[in-house]
């Protein structure tokens, strides 16, 4: 049954990038002359409205500005954002609020009306401190410009801030990613994704895929990574992502523990469970902004309930990704699901040492961590 609240957290999607990326295959589009900030504010706004009585009087646990590229916006913009947002919902000071910063969009003052505005946590996408790699990676920046972005969050009074950072680049030894990784780790960031470039389907990469390092390269370069990452402090609580105590990202541990979140904006999706009726439900906005900032079109709202299989694997699918794993009774809290249906899953996972020997628990061994794909698709019935 389903008889808890779940937490509930806000994704505000920003789509415009300056130009896209090679290997991004997120919903993002390259911004016009003129970005359409004002009519895109009033339609997230518009779009919070129509979603409002789904998620009527609860309290949401954060806001996260996603992209594209949401620091081409300017901080006017986002706090207008916010502004809505405070009207419509409940939430304390502490709540975590993260925008998504590029360093080629971004200096001190901006991160400053940034952080008047109410953000109170960046994600800066450095990607590769080498010049030749963030090339091929197609980004606007180079390393002084990463370099001086870090360097103006930090002095804008940031004290949260999250460090993005890709390895087994096209053609990268191990030396240079680790070195990527040593360079990063002096600036002392409280988070730090740290993860693999994978070339994903409908990218400039599918279609002309670059030459990456071999299995083996990459799997040493990651081994040796976690290692370095370790002695600086930062806790490795996620596949890819390491932080200081107390700095764990509020808003991804809420997907990843199967926690409920309404998107907003072009192409974004949302998960709400609706205890009244027993159900979990998605849902998606049209995908192209021009469609998204056309009144009659934003109405194409996509939903459907997900069937108990669909709510397994998805459960699964994030909770495994989570070092510590998560415990049963989370499990059949945010699902509402009875453990038994599990049972010939678990075993099985079990049985070839994958899954932790614990009935409290779901987690996976040293083994199921290198092998996560082959045991999350013990699940999907």
């Amino acid at each position: 049954m389903l008889n808890t609240t779940i937490p509930l957290s806000l994704y505000i999607h920003l789509p415009w990038c300056v130009k896209k990326c090679p290997y991004c295959d997120f919903n993002s589009h390259a911004a016009p002359d003129n970005l359409p900030e004002e009519l895109y504010v009033n339609a997230l706004l518009n779009d919070l409205d129509h979603y409002l009585p789904l998620v009527w009087g609860r309290r949401i646990i954060s806001i996260f500005f996603g992209g594209g590229t949401p620091s081409l916006f300017s901080a006017n913009a986002i706090e207008k954002i916010l502004q809505g947002v405070h009207a419509r919902f409940n939430y304390g000071s502490d709540i975590e609020i993260t925008l998504e910063a590029n360093p080629g969009t971004v200096d001190e003052s901006r991160f400053a009306a940034f952080k008047q505005a109410g953000i109170n946590r960046l994600s800066i996408g450095v990607q590769s401190l080498q010049n030749e790699k963030l090339k091929l990676l197609g980004r606007i920046h180079d390393r002084d410009r990463a370099l001086r972005a870090i360097d103006a969050a930090v002095a804008s009074g940031f004290k949260n801030f999250n460090l993005d950072l890709m390895h087994g680049l096209p053609q990268q030894s191990i030396e240079e990613g680790l070195d990527d990784l040593k360079n990063i780790l002096q600036f002392e960031s409280p988070h730090l994704s740290w993860y693999q470039l994978t070339i994903e389907p409908n990218t400039l990469f599918h279609h002309h895929p670059p030459k990456l390092p071999d299995e083996n390269v990459m799997w040493e370069m990651e081994e040796q990574g976690k290692k370095i990452i370790s002695e600086k402090k930062l806790n490795q609580y996620e596949v890819s992502a390491y932080a200081k105590e107390n700095f764990e990202c509020v808003h991804n541990k809420n997907y990843w523990e199967f926690g409920d979140y309404l998107g907003i904006g072009a192409g974004a999706h949302s998960k709400i469970t609706e205890r009244e009726q027993q159900r979990i439900i998605r849902f998606s906005n049209p995908k192209h902004p021009k469609d998204y900032l056309n009144p009659m079109m934003r109405e194409n709202i996509s939903s459907n309930t997900l069937a108990q299989k669909d709510i397994i694997f998805e459960f699964m699918l994030n909770a495994l990704r989570l070092t510590k794993g998560v415990s049963v009774k989370l499990f059949q809290e945010r699902t509402g699901l009875e453990l038994n249906l599990l049972e010939p899953m678990i075993s099985h996972a079990r049985e070839k040492k994958l899954l932790i020997e614990d009935k409290n628990i779901f987690c996976a061994t040293e083994l199921g961590k290198k092998f996560l794909n082959n045991l999350v698709g013990m699940f999907l019935i």
